[in-house]
């Protein structure tokens, strides 16, 4: 049996495949065999161009429908894609290129010049609204493409995942990993073709790209293909919808949108949150302003989703539910010993949807997991009663500093770093804050060097010229010293507290 994700794909593909799959806002309809003949297409035009089975494919594009296809065109060809975030910069797109040595890179036209500059061993083409490059590529391919056999543990895919230390990891991610994972959320969240899923998600992370465009494929429903997250934008389009995931940055935009009311989501099933934490209060307003509770999961790069909160059953806020299906999650002490019901520990998982290691860092991939085989996540949690003796995992924080900014990770150290080498600056400590719009706010707290006079703005425009605009920190705060313990560590969770005021 072809353990490819994209024989899986195509195994639910619906019955007359002319049916519909993405429609897009102000563009086409695409249906299932008009994107699964493009993939095809795709899939030549990359064999021509000389990739070969295992190759990277990295991508950093608009979110254009074309993107679907190369993914899939990718799948089928046996080759690893790799999603970038469009906010990347040089410095950053630099690094990848260089660690993950990709065969193909494709990217949007305005940035071919910088892109093939730094990608100067790959093929670089574009993809654009009218395909670009690699749709001219393709255009001259057959429509048939025989799918590699692949087997489950050959890579599917890499996401890049920063460390604290500032220096990003490269999650390898199989077509098991990829394939139990959605199995288990079309049946948890019920997924059927009668579905259109309002997908307004970026498609270069899990949520986006493998959380929501697996649950629509495997159920072989529609796509609203939205380019991007526009409040109003969504409320007129929410009555032809049946499904809608975001991040609690979509939902508290919800809010503050006037047009936002329960007549608006009628037809809504299901409201998915996850990616970042959803603040409890905008949990409660949007239930009693839509009349339906949102239901909010638990996932990682490294792991897929972990667990939600019920489909039928108590949605309960604060906690991200029960493990999915198939996955285990246990709660433990510095020591490894499982925790009581109640006591904040670290989480761990296992199962198929985890990953199979970071790419080209066997001693990092060995430290994050237990001799027993399981992975450390790195976040904090515990156990709680859902009331009816089911025990629901709740989130805390994490072990270390990460933020989670609009649903996107953020690495204190890496923002650190570059301030700290921004003239007149002596030392910086990056936080989040608590947001109700982003769930977290990126805060940089600052101590000049003696003699010299440094400015909120100075730095905010310094790090816009070198990182992505969602690491760029929301506020700077300057301070003649930052708090520290006997040990002499800066002391955080101080500093969290004094801002969140």
């Amino acid at each position: 049996m072809n353990a490819n994700l994209y024989a899986l794909v195509e195994s639910h593909v619906p019955d007359g495949p002319e049916q519909p799959c993405l429609l897009v806002p102000g563009g086409p309809v695409v249906h299932y065999d008009e994107l699964l003949d493009e993939s095809a297409r795709i899939a030549n035009a990359l064999v021509a161009a000389g990739c070969e089975r295992g190759d990277r494919v990295a991508v950093q594009t608009d979110k254009h429908w074309q993107v679907l296809a190369l993914y899939l065109g990718c799948l089928r060809a046996g080759l690893v894609y790799l999603p970038l975030n469009v906010g990347y910069q040089r410095a950053e797109l630099a690094y990848f290129f260089d660690d993950a040595k990709p065969r193909v890179v494709v990217c949007r036209p305005e940035t071919l010049g910088t892109v093939a500059t730094l990608a100067s061993d790959a093929t670089v083409l574009t993809l654009d609204a009218n395909g670009g490059e690699i749709g001219d590529r393709a255009r001259g391919q057959p429509a048939s493409f025989r799918t590699v056999n692949s087997q489950p543990d050959d890579l599917a895919a890499i996401l890049y995942t920063s460390g604290t230390t500032g220096r990003s990891k490269g999650a390898m991610l199989t077509h098991r990993n990829l394939a139990s994972n959605a199995t288990a959320l079309v049946e948890a969240w019920g997924f059927t073709c009668g579905d259109v899923l309002l997908h307004a998600l970026p498609v270069y992370h899990v949520h986006g790209l493998f959380v929501a465009v697996h649950c629509a494929l495997l159920s072989g429903a529609r796509m609203l293909w939205m380019p991007r997250f526009d409040a109003r934008e969504v409320v007129e389009a929410l009555p032809a919808a049946t499904v809608m995931m975001g991040v609690p940055t979509f939902y508290a935009r919800l809010l503050a949108e006037p047009s936002f009311t329960g007549d608006a989501c009628r037809g809504i099933r299901l409201f998915v949150s996850g990616s970042a934490p959803l603040l409890p209060e905008t949990f409660e307003a949007f239930r009693i302003r839509s009349g339906q509770a949102i239901l909010e999961r638990y996932g990682m790069t490294e792991t897929g989703m972990i667990a939600s909160n019920p489909l039928d059953g108590e949605r309960a806020a604060g906690t991200v539910g029960l493990p999915l299906p198939g996955i285990s999650v246990r709660v433990v002490d510095d020591a490894g010993t499982p925790c009581a019901p109640g006591t904040i520990g670290g989480i761990e998982v296992r199962g198929p949807n985890v990953f199979a290691g970071y790419w080209r860092m066997p001693e990092k991939t060995r430290e994050e997991f237990t001799a027993d085989g399981w992975f450390r996540t790195g976040d904090m949690g515990e156990w709680v009663s859902d009331g009816a003796g089911k025990g629901y995992l709740r989130l805390v924080g994490r072990s270390k500093d990460m933020i989670i900014s609009g649903g996107l990770n953020v690495y204190p150290k890496e923002i650190e770093e570059r301030i700290d080498a921004l003239p007149g600056v002596a030392e910086s400590a990056v936080i989040g804050v608590a947001d109700p719009d982003f769930g977290e706010a990126v805060t940089a707290v600052v101590v000049a060097r003696p003699g010299h006079a440094i400015e909120e703005r100075t730095i905010i425009d310094a790090l816009n010229d070198e990182i992505a605009r969602f690491k760029v920190p929301k506020r700077v705060h300057i301070v003649a010293e930052l708090p520290r313990n006997a040990m002499g560590k800066v002391q955080k969770n101080l500093l969290r507290e004094r801002y969140s005021a």
